[in-house]
C-alpha cells in the first residue's frame, strides 16, 4: 500500500499523485446477507458482514493472485459472526484453526500466500 502523500501550499497535483492518493484510501464493500464469496474486485477493500444471524464468507477457487489482501470485519447490523470458509480445492491456514469473527468490529485478513492458499490472521475465534 502506498504511503500517502504530504502536499504544500503552491505544489502541482499530478496524476501520479492522485494514483498515490486513491491506492491509499480503503474502500468498504458493505453486505447485508447471511452468505458472500469474495470476488477479485474486492482485494484491498474492507468487506463489512452486517446480520443478526451467523454469516458464511467463502474464499472461492481460482481467483486471487499471489499477495492479494482482504479485510473483513463483522459489522454494525448485528451479532452475526461471520464464519471464513473455504471453496472447494482452497485451504485456509489460521493459528489455532481460527476463521470465525471475534465479536462486533473484529476485523480479520485474508492474504493469498500461493496458489488457492491463504492465511487468515485478525481478531478471530475457533
Amino acid at each position: 500500500m502506498a504511503v500517502r502523500p504530504t502536499f504544500l501550499s503552491g505544489d502541482v497535483f499530478t496524476a501520479a499523485n492522485a494514483t498515490i492518493l486513491a491506492a491509499s484510501v480503503v474502500a468498504i464493500n458493505a453486505q447485508t446477507g447471511t452468505t458472500y464469496t469474495a470476488v477479485v474486485g474486492d482485494v484491498g477493500k474492507l468487506i463489512t458482514a452486517s446480520n443478526a444471524a451467523a454469516i458464511a464468507l467463502t474464499i472461492p477457487p481460482s481467483v486471487f493472485a499471489i499477495g492479494d489482501q482482504i479485510n473483513i470485519m463483522q459489522g454494525t447490523g448485528g451479532s452475526g459472526v461471520v464464519t471464513i470458509t473455504a471453496g472447494a480445492g482452497v485451504t485456509l491456514n489460521s493459528n489455532g484453526a481460527k476463521l470465525k469473527t471475534n465479536g462486533q468490529y473484529a476485523v480479520a485478513t485474508v492474504l493469498c500466500t500461493a496458489a488457492n492458499t491463504f492465511v487468515v490472521v485478525g481478531n478471530l475465534s475457533a
